[in-house]
């Protein structure tokens, strides 16, 4: 067997990144996203979503990020990076018994919904242990990037 290497062209990766960011795309057909939101996890991340720990407790509550990503650049690997703040609900309690935030993902609903895209995070050492924490990642410290 001769190995063939694959992989998609940059603008079908620029494009995707848009759709998974509910950016309106221009070679797919179809409409952006209405929410794209932003979840928490408390394991480092794999591909399949039952295998991802989501945070919970404390009010914690995913983030609808619409609105907050960059328009997606580069040529392999395209990437797109937040643009603007993706702060979590002030908690109420300790989220996930204190355990540190691993992990994010996106996602199509604010529960249960579609697990589109998710990576680790540079700092994993973030712990909500009690009332009145917030969790916040600064413009351009969420990225997606497709390989």
């Amino acid at each position: 067997m001769i190995p063939i290497a694959s992989g998609a062209s940059d603008t079908a990766e620029v494009d995707l990144l848009k759709a998974l960011t509910g950016q309106a795309t221009t070679i797919f057909t179809t409409t952006p996203l209405a929410h794209v939101y932003v979840g928490l996890f408390t394991t480092n991340w794999a591909t399949a979503h039952g295998s991802n720990t989501e945070v919970t407790g404390g009010s914690y509550a995913r983030v609808d990020s619409v609105g907050s990503w960059a328009a997606p650049s580069g040529s392999g690997p395209a990437s797109v990076a937040s643009n603007a703040a993706v702060t979590f609900p002030t908690s109420s309690a300790a989220w996930s018994a204190s355990a540190a935030i691993k992990s994010f993902g996106i996602f199509t609903a604010l529960t249960a919904g579609t697990l589109l895209y998710g990576g680790d995070l540079t700092d994993q050492t973030k712990t909500v242990t009690g009332a009145s924490d917030v969790v916040s990642f600064a413009s351009g410290a969420l990225t997606v990037t497709l390989a």
